[in-house]
């Protein structure tokens, strides 16, 4: 019962330290859990509780509690053993345990007796059987780092009975039985305690190591009475166990409850964290599609109204954009008559604009420099043969995209503005009617998060008037 409340204790403060440590845990790991998991506080059917094994060994009256001077024959022998036991495992520690034992004991070199005489040469014991049921406690399955130990030591206390013919060799060389009734066979009770350690080859199948020391009842077991102590023997053995039942159930005495507990409990977490960010997902996922929706409609309603230059004309029918402040235009967006050279009025004419719109798309500058490129002159030329033959005033607006300081962008705003006129000059135009500004990063027409945008955000913008 004691036993029973402990595992309970154990359980109940390994639960509470797990879920302690799955709180501070941003990501806990699920992968580890293991086909031998079985839920916490399952019963027997869920477990392979029997077993079976066998055993071989060496049998001796020899033990780790006494030496052999003190033993009835001084010179033991090892011997061959051999057994075999049933199992029922009761708790993942504890179990009962029924061993059946037989073999042989022997040793030469009997003490001296009280008279000063060797009565003995040697002594040869048959064990014919011997019985016992034992407590088996398993140390090391409840382990609070492995999922499943590889390793069980144990310990085994027990009563039992046996049967054993005694043959002694008498200093004369005589052979003979101890006993002379019964056919020389004695029954006597023992009590075996051992430990070993038995290590989980494969699934259901474990290499028993172990070692007994016998505590027989009586001093009859090597057939000399000597000193008035009951005699011990001890089996050393190395064996095989089998588990009995459904090969896909987990062995109980191999058992880690405490892993068990730590797979429900993260299993159960991952679960329910899941479901939840499942539902997150769906909220988010469907938030965005609306928001999608505003923002196509707001863009659609924008591209209605929108007048960046003030013209009058919507951004969406203006062919001619940032048109200057003041300058009359036409249905499209595009300036109107301009210049009035003596008491002429000049007309700017669709020829007139498809040369402006071609010195624009056709202007390039080295990479942050104000150096024209030469595939732009000639279009740059034609404007300037136009700027001659009509005298039209002609504005050059600078920008830049948004990368670079503000006042490093206007410079080289200006500068560009101021190369386009040098070089229109340079052609006889006059000076007088082309006005340069820079003005840096202000006004962009595009996004400057693309690459796209802010190579249309680079340009000089060309205005007649």
């Amino acid at each position: 019962m004691k036993l029973k409340l402990n595992l309970k204790r154990s359980a109940l403060l390994l639960t509470g330290i797990l879920a302690g440590s799955a709180v501070f845990a941003q990501t806990p790991d699920t992968t580890h859990v293991s086909k031998d998991y079985v839920k916490p506080f399952s019963g027997d059917d869920a477990f392979r509780t029997w077993s079976v094994g066998i055993n071989v060994g060496v049998l001796s009256t020899n033990t780790a509690f006494i030496s052999n001077n003190k033993l009835d024959f001084t010179s033991p022998k090892g011997e061959l053993g051999y057994g075999f036991f049933i199992k029922k495992q009761v708790l993942p520690s504890f179990g009962i345990q029924a061993d059946f034992l037989a073999g042989k004991l022997s040793g030469t070199n009997a003490q001296t007796d009280p008279s000063g005489n060797i009565p003995y040469q040697s002594f040869s014991t048959k064990i014919h059987y011997s019985a016992d049921l034992s407590a088996n406690l398993t140390l090391a399955n409840i382990n609070w780092h492995y999922n499943k130990s590889a390793i069980q030591p144990y310990l085994t206390l027990g009563f039992g009975t046996m049967n054993y013919t005694p043959v002694v060799t008498l200093a004369d060389g005589t052979v003979t039985n101890f006993r002379t009734d019964n056919g020389g066979a004695i029954n006597e009770v023992y009590v075996p305690a051992g430990l070993g350690v038995k290590l989980n080859v494969a699934r259901g199948v474990n290499i028993d190591l172990g070692y007994q020391v016998n505590f027989v009842y009586s001093d009859n077991i090597d057939g000399y009475h000597f000193g008035g102590n009951d005699d011990k023997f001890s089996y050393a053995h190395a064996g095989l166990e089998f588990a009995l039942g459904k090969g896909s159930k987990p062995q109980l005495a191999t058992h880690n409850p405490v892993s068990s507990m730590r797979d429900e409990y993260l299993w159960e977490n991952k679960a329910t964290r899941d479901r939840l960010q499942a539902q997150v997902d769906a909220e988010n996922a469907q938030n965005a599609k609306l928001q999608a929706e505003l923002d196509a409609t707001n863009a659609a309603l924008a591209k209605l109204t929108v007048d960046s230059d003030g013209d009058g004309v919507p951004d969406v029918f203006d062919k001619c954009p940032n048109t200057p402040a003041g300058t009359k235009v036409d249905g499209s967006g595009c300036p109107l008559v301009i210049i009035k050279p003596a008491d002429t009025k000049v007309y700017l004419t669709e020829q007139d604009r498809r040369v402006v719109s071609e010195a624009v798309r056709n202007l390039e500058f080295d990479y942050n420099k104000s150096t024209i490129r030469a595939h732009s002159l000639p279009s740059l030329d034609r404007l300037a043969q136009l700027l001659v033959e009509k005298k039209f005033n002609l504005k050059l607006a600078g920008y830049t995209d948004s990368r670079g300081s503000i006042q490093y962008n206007l410079g080289l705003s200006r500068d560009r503005a101021n190369a386009i006129k040098t070089y229109l000059v340079s052609k006889g135009a006059d000076e007088s009617l082309i006005h340069a500004e820079g003005y840096g990063k202000s006004h962009p027409i595009a996004t400057n998060k693309t690459a796209k945008g802010r190579q249309l955000n680079r340009r000089v913008e060309f205005s007649l008037y």
